[in-house]
C-alpha cells in the first residue's frame, strides 16, 4: 500500500545557515522507546481496596514486568511487559483499609476503627461479583461495592507513624524492583483534589523520598499548595519532581482555566512555576481521553473518542456547573481538554511572558486492579469488580482500554526517562504501541522521510516532539519530518495528522487539523476531507482485517499557512484503522446480546507539542 501526503518540496538546504540552529548538535540523541504507565493503583488506595483490590504494589510491579499473577480466581499476565511503572496510590488515607483488616492497632480512632472495620467485613469479594448467575445478582453485589467507596474521602485520625510506615513500603518496594537498564520504577503517588488529580513523580530514589510524606488533598485542595510543596522538596534536596494532571475531561472547566486556583489573574511567577512542575499531562486513560471535544473542535471528525464520561456528566447538570457561575459547556469543554488549553497558553504568554500550558503529552491507565493493561482484547477493567464477566460490559461500557506512556531515551533508567519527561519527548497512545518520531525545523527535505537515519537527520536539522522552534533570520517557513509505523503484530494505520493551533494578530485564537499522509490512495473531496478508510470489523467475531490502511508513513510536511509574527503550536495525531473496542470482545466470549455503542474503535497516538514564538 503506498502512504500519500502533501508535501511541499524545499529545493536547497543551508547547511551552514541551519546547523548551529538545532540544540541536539553535539550530544547522542535518543535513539530507545520505553513504554509505561505512571498511574496504577494497588490495595493501598482508598477506593481500590473497598472495591476489592488485593494486589499489592510488589504484585503490580511483577505484573509489568510480565510475570503471572493470581488474582480473583484468575492467574493474569501482561502480553507484552512494560519498560517502566510507577504504583501511584492516593496520597488520601493511603494503606489505612488494608492496615485495619488485617488487625493493626493504632491506626485510627476506636469508633471509625470499630465502624469501618464491620463496613468492609460485610461487602461481597470480587469473586462472589464475577461468578454472579444472573444479571441481577451481578448488578446487586457490584451496587453494594461501587458505594464502599465512600469511606474513601473521610478524613479519619490516622497515626502518623502509621502513615511513615505505609509510604516508606511504598518506597521499599519501587527500589526492589527497579532494575536499571531493565525495567524503571519511580517513587510516587496521586494527590486528589475534587477532579484536579495529579500523579506526583519523583526522580531520585529512596534517600530523599524517605524525608516527606505525601501532599495530599486533605492537606489542601489547592493544586497551587502542592506546587509549593514540590517546589520545596526541590530546594531541600538533590532530587526532582514533577506533577502530571490528569482527567481533565472531569475537571468542569477547572483544569485549565485562565485564573488561578482563587481566580486571581494569572501572573509570570504563576506560568513559571506550573509550567516546571507540570511539563506533562496525561490526555489518555481508563476515564476517557482529554485532548479534545466536538464541542471545542467542532470540523475535527475525530474529536469525539471516548467521551462517555463527559457525555455521562454533562447530563448531571448541577455537577458540570462550576460554584457561582453559569458557564455553558462549551466554556466549561475549552478550558477542560488539551487542545483549549495549549490555545489559552499562547494568549496567557501573550500577556504575561510565560506559557503555563506549555505541556506535553502521555497516556497512563489510572486502573486500580493493579493490572497495567490497556489492550481492547484482554482489558482487565477499572476496579476489581470490573475484571471480565458475564455482565460487567453493560455496566462498565463507559470505561476505556487506555492508555500508555511512550518515552524517547537514551537508556531504561530513572535519570534517563525522568530527562525526557522534562523535556517532553514523550507521547501518549490509546492502547497500541504505535512508534511515533515528530520533529520540527526549517529545511527538511521531501527525501528526509525516507532516510535509513530518520532520527539522526530529525535531530540534526531541527527539535524533536516538546521542543521550540527558534525563529530564523529569513523567510523560510517550518517544516516537520513525521514518521509513524504500527504496532508489531498490531493493526494497520489509517493516517498522520497534523493538529495546529495558534494566535493571530488580532489575538484570536484558531485550530486546524491537516491530513499529512494517508493509505489506500484516498483522494480528499472539495473540502479537503479525506474519506474515511472504512472498516474490516466483523462483530460477530471480534476480528478484523490488515486489508486496509497502512504498516507505516514517513513523510515531511511544511506549513504553507505560517505566519512569521503568530505563535503556534504543532502535534501529530496518529490514526489505525477501526477495530473491535474492548465490548464487542466481551460480548463475543460471552454470547451477549446487544452493547451500548460504540462496538468499533479507532485506537490514536498524540504527540507531544512543538511550538513557535515569534
Amino acid at each position: 500500500m503506498r502512504a500519500l501526503a502533501f508535501v511541499a518540496l524545499i529545493t536547497t538546504y543551508n547547511s551552514s545557515g541551519s546547523e548551529h540552529y538545532s540544540p541536539a548538535i553535539g550530544w547522542e540523541y535518543p535513539e530507545n522507546l520505553y513504554w509505561g504507565d505512571t498511574h496504577v493503583h494497588t490495595y493501598l488506595s482508598h477506593d481500590a481496596y473497598p472495591t476489592g483490590t488485593r494486589v499489592t504494589p510488589d504484585q503490580a510491579y511483577r505484573f509489568a514486568k510480565g510475570e503471572t499473577i493470581h488474582a480473583d480466581g484468575h492467574d493474569v499476565r501482561l502480553r507484552r511487559p512494560l519498560d517502566f511503572m510507577m504504583v501511584a496510590d492516593h496520597a488520601e488515607n493511603m494503606g489505612v483499609f488494608p492496615g485495619l483488616m488485617a488487625g493493626k492497632s493504632g491506626i485510627l480512632a476506636s469508633g471509625d476503627r470499630e465502624r469501618i472495620y464491620q463496613q468492609l467485613s460485610e461487602l461481597p469479594s470480587p469473586s462472589d461479583i464475577l461468578s454472579a448467575k444472573t444479571a441481577q445478582e451481578f448488578e446487586i453485589a457490584s451496587a453494594r461495592l461501587s458505594n464502599a467507596k465512600g469511606i474513601k474521602g473521610e478524613s479519619f485520625s490516622i497515626d502518623e507513624g502509621y502513615r511513615w510506615h505505609v509510604w516508606h513500603d511504598v518506597i521499599d518496594s519501587a527500589e526492589e524492583h527497579n532494575h536499571p537498564g531493565k525495567f524503571t520504577t519511580f517513587i510516587g503517588y496521586e494527590y486528589s483534589s475534587g477532579m484536579l488529580h495529579r500523579n506526583v513523580v519523583f526522580s531520585g530514589g529512596a534517600e530523599n523520598a524517605r524525608r516527606v510524606l505525601p501532599f495530599s488533598s486533605l492537606d489542601s485542595n489547592n493544586p497551587e499548595d502542592l506546587w509549593s510543596y514540590l517546589e520545596k522538596y526541590r530546594m531541600d534536596t538533590s532530587d526532582d519532581v514533577i506533577s502530571i494532571p490528569h482527567n481533565g475531561n472531569l475537571s468542569r472547566g477547572n483544569m485549565f482555566m485562565g485564573v488561578t486556583f482563587d481566580g486571581a489573574e494569572i501572573t509570570s511567577d504563576y506560568a513559571k512555576t506550573r509550567a516546571s512542575i507540570e511539563p506533562l499531562i496525561e490526555v489518555t486513560q481508563i476515564k476517557g481521553t482529554s485532548e479534545t471535544h466536538p464541542l471545542i473542535s467542532p470540523d475535527d471528525e475525530f474529536a469525539g473518542h471516548e467521551q462517555q464520561w463527559w457525555e455521562l456528566l454533562a447530563d448531571i447538570k448541577p455537577y458540570m456547573k462550576v460554584v457561582g457561575s453559569e458557564r455553558s459547556l462549551a466554556d466549561q469543554a475549552a478550558t477542560s481538554f488539551a487542545r483549549g488549553a495549549l490555545k489559552e497558553g499562547l494568549s496567557i504568554e501573550a500577556k504575561v511572558g510565560v506559557n503555563p500550558f506549555k505541556f506535553g503529552m502521555i497516556g497512563s491507565t489510572d486502573s486500580h486492579t493493579g493490572f497495567a493493561t490497556a489492550r481492547e482484547s484482554n482489558f482487565w477493567g477499572k476496579m476489581a469488580m470490573d475484571q471480565p464477566s458475564r455482565f460487567r460490559a453493560e455496566r462498565s461500557s463507559i470505561y476505556s482500554a487506555a492508555g500508555y506512556a511512550a518515552v524517547w531515551a537514551k537508556e531504561n533508567t530513572r535519570q534517563a526517562i525522568f530527562a525526557a519527561m522534562k523535556r517532553r519527548e514523550v507521547y501518549a497512545t490509546t492502547g497500541p504501541r504505535i512508534r511515533v518520531r515528530f520533529f520540527g525545523g526549517w529545511g527538511y527535505l521531501a527525501s528526509d522521510a525516507f532516510q535509513p537515519n530518520l532520527a539522526e537527520v530529525g535531530y540534526r536539522k531541527g527539535v524533536p516532539m516538546g521542543g521550540d522552534l527558534v525563529q530564523q533570520g529569513d523567510n523560510r517557513v517550518p517544516s516537520f519530518l513525521i514518521s509513524a509505523t504500527r504496532e508489531p503484530g498490531g493493526a494497520n494505520l489509517d493516517r498522520v495528522q497534523v493538529v495546529k493551533g495558534w494566535r493571530d494578530k488580532k489575538g484570536d485564537l484558531h485550530e486546524k487539523v491537516y491530513d499529512v499522509a494517508w493509505s489506500d490512495n484516498r483522494e480528499a473531496d472539495i473540502d479537503g476531507r479525506l474519506p474515511p478508510a472504512g472498516s474490516t470489523v466483523n462483530l460477530n467475531d471480534a476480528s478484523y482485517l490488515n486489508s486496509i490502511g497502512s504498516p507505516s508513513f514517513s513523510v515531511t510536511w511544511i506549513d504553507n499557512d505560517f505566519e512569521r509574527d503568530e505563535a503556534a503550536f504543532y502535534y501529530v495525531r496518529v490514526m489505525q484503522i477501526p477495530t473491535p473496542r474492548w465490548t464487542t470482545y466481551d460480548a463475543v466470549l460471552y454470547g451477549l446480546g446487544e452493547l451500548p455503542s460504540p462496538e468499533v474503535i479507532q485506537e490514536r497516538a498524540y504527540t507531544s507539542p512543538i511550538w513557535y514564538t515569534p
